[in-house]
Formats: structure tokens, C-alpha cells, sequence
């Protein structure tokens, strides 16, 4: 139920609480979404067609943009399919079974994301890796390094987890990351990491590192293609930029 305001005649008058059910239909997300289709849904709207309930002073729409909104300023969806379960259900009206709900809607975006990314073109390009892991490491709080294993059409062989939670890229060790190339028999590889300040510019410690890598793959007859860097729904290419 949902408390509303009106305006009669200049006068302001509260009214007693009402069900969603007397919210005008074309207002409802579910209506709106079967009438016009799920494009035309404003986030939060989206949000409520998942979470289905409110509580007893919100509605599922108004849950959500508690969800979405805190201050006054928006979280983003990508920022809130980050957070863990615990965080979610610190939401009033947002319980186990919602917190995995939200949990789960994220991770398929995520594999949707990269299967797409996988199935449609080889990784030549800077972009195309960059796209492949935007969706995973976009938000994070910790820097998390992987190397993208290629074979020799630049094919994914594999995307290998090498570091999580470094202070910077440096911290990694550049023995594990060939014996895992080796050990996959990859052509070549792809260095790539998110800095979670959303800043992708590279630091003195990533472009001495990625050079480092790069001279060691050509003496081991593994080139290193590029090195990027993940930020904020953007990214750089060491390579791109001269810097390897």
C-alpha cells in the first residue's frame, strides 16, 4: 500500500493509503510491459517486474528505486548487480529469495555478455577484448588481473584468473603467467586488469610491467598483443597508445 497526495481546488489533501492495484493500469510494469515490451521500461520499472513485492509502506516500483537511488544519487544498475547478498538484503523489503533473484539476473547478464562476445568475432582487436571482460571487471573494488590465452586465428583458448585483489598490476608474477601459456600451448596472449577507480589511465607500474611481458613473450616466442586496462564503461590499450 502506498500513501498518495493530492491537490484539490489549491487545498493539499492527504489521502488514506491505497493498494497498487488503484494505480492507474497504465502505470503498472507488468501492464506497461505486456502492452509496449520490456525496451520501453524505465529501470526501476524493470527492477519491480523482478522483485514482483513491496512491503506494506512500498510498492515493488518504489523498492526498487530505493534500490537504485540512495541520497538522491543513483547507484546504476551495474554498481547494484555487484553488491553481495548481505548487502542486498539490508533493503528493507529485499530477502533471501530477492537477493538471489538480483544476484542471479546479474551473472547471466555478465555470461550473456561474454558469450556474445566469444560466439561473434576472434580477438584481434583491442575493442573486441576489452568488451569481453567490460561487463566483469567494470565496479569491482579490487584490481583483478587475467590473461586472455589466444590460439593462432586469435581464438579464445581461455580467459585465466592470474590476480585478484593486487594493489596494482606490478604484484604479478610474470612466471605463472607463462607457464600457464605454455601449459595451454596459447600463440599469444592479452594482459587485462580494471583499476576500481573507473580511471583507466595506465600508472608507471602498469606500462613498466605490460613492457616487461611483452619483451619476455617475444623472447619465449609467446607475443603479448596488447595490455589493457578496464575502467568505467571505457577502457585503454597500452598498445593503442604507443606504450608497448
Amino acid at each position: 500500500m502506498i500513501k498518495s497526495i493530492e491537490l484539490f481546488c489549491g487545498r493539499t489533501i492527504i489521502m488514506k493509503n491505497r493498494r497498487i492495484t488503484e494505480t492507474p493500469e497504465e502505470l503498472r510494469p507488468y501492464e506497461k510491459c505486456l502492452r509496449s515490451g520490456a525496451e520501453y521500461l524505465s529501470d526501476p520499472e524493470l527492477l519491480a517486474v523482478i522483485i514482483r513485492t513491496g512491503t506494506k509502506e512500498s510498492t515493488a516500483e518504489e523498492l526498487a528505486r530505493q534500490l537504485l537511488y540512495r541520497d538522491g544519487n543513483s547507484i546504476g544498475l551495474n554498481r547494484l548487480m555487484r553488491f553481495s547478498a548481505e548487502e542486498l538484503m539490508s533493503f528493507k523489503g529485499i530477502g533471501k529469495v530477492k537477493a538471489l533473484q538480483l544476484l542471479c539476473i546479474g551473472e547471466l547478464c555478465r555470461r550473456m555478455s561474454r558469450e556474445k562476445a566469444t560466439a561473434s568475432e576472434t580477438f584481434s582487436s583491442s575493442f573486441s577484448a576489452a568488451q569481453f571482460y567490460m561487463q566483469d571487471l567494470k565496479g569491482l573494488s579490487e584490481e583483478h588481473v587475467y590473461i586472455m590465452l589466444l590460439d593462432t586465428k586469435n581464438g579464445l583458448i581461455r580467459s585465466v584468473p592470474v590476480s585478484m585483489g593486487t594493489v596494482n598490476c606490478s604484484a604479478v608474477s610474470p612466471r605463472e603467467i607463462f607457464i600457464t601459456a605454455l601449459s595451454m600451448r596459447a600463440a599469444s596472449f592479452l594482459l587485462v586488469h580494471n583499476h576500481p577507480s573507473g580511471d583507466p589511465e595506465p600508472s608507471n607500474e602498469d606500462i613498466s610491467f605490460s613492457r616487461l611481458l611483452s619483451s619476455l613473450g617475444r623472447m619465449m616466442n609467446i607475443p603479448m598483443r596488447d595490455s589493457i586496462i578496464i575502467g568505467d564503461n571505457r577502457y585503454i590499450s597500452l598498445l593503442e597508445k604507443g606504450l608497448i
